[in-house]
């Protein structure tokens, strides 16, 4: 029969960096509001897209905002926005993973739509405005998701710099922690005495 081996404590109860972030955490904000504001760009971009009934796959060079567009980049980007609201709903982790892998989609296909602009198939009638655009908004995102997130020099107060360095983390709170074990118990404050008393011969 094998004998079961306990893992050692710091194992056991270090923080996953899957869980999620209080939610009124600083870096969960930045994450959540960043998910928004892309989100609620792309979704009147592709509202007005489509409100302009141009052609699904139409090259037309139609314009919305200074950006050409069509119907099936219209719904593309409502399509993206409506997922960026669910991140921003979401938040914790799940919105700051969303934003880099959004950010990373958005930059790669500013580099392949580049690369179809003069050639006949280019499906989402981009032109150097859009691939611009791409730029931005991929650069914003990855911006917004690896905010307090990647970094060489995390302060040690950070949740993720505490889930990859659990035992140092365990070491930093450990001072505090006996300190507070160490300080005396307040006494405690005396009441009232009792009233004064009457001798027996004065009673009498």
């Amino acid at each position: 029969m094998a004998a079961h081996v306990p893992l050692p404590k710091s194992s056991r109860n270090a923080p996953l960096l899957d869980e999620h972030l209080p939610v009124d955490h600083r870096l969960n904000q930045v994450y959540r509001v960043g998910a928004g504001l892309m989100g609620l760009v792309l979704l009147a971009f592709g509202i007005l897209g489509l409100i302009d009934e141009v052609g699904f796959f139409d090259t037309d060079g139609d314009t919305v905002a200074g950006l050409n567009t069509n119907g099936a980049l219209s719904v593309l980007s409502i399509c993206i926005g409506l997922l960026l609201f669910v991140g921003m709903v979401i938040g914790g982790n799940f919105a700051s993973t969303l934003n880099m892998v959004l950010g990373i989609a958005f930059i790669l296909s500013g580099f392949i739509n580049l690369a179809l602009i003069d050639t006949t198939f280019n499906p989402l009638a981009f032109e150097i405005q859009n691939v611009l655009f791409s730029f931005v908004v991929g650069v914003l995102l990855m911006f917004f998701g690896m905010y307090g997130r990647v970094s060489s020099t995390l302060p040690h107060d950070n949740p993720y710099w505490k889930a990859r360095h659990p035992d140092r983390a365990a070491q930093a709170q450990a001072p505090a922690q006996a300190q507070a074990q160490e300080q005396p118990a307040r006494p405690a404050e005396p009441g009232p005495g009792p009233g004064p008393t009457l001798d027996k011969g004065q009673g009498s």
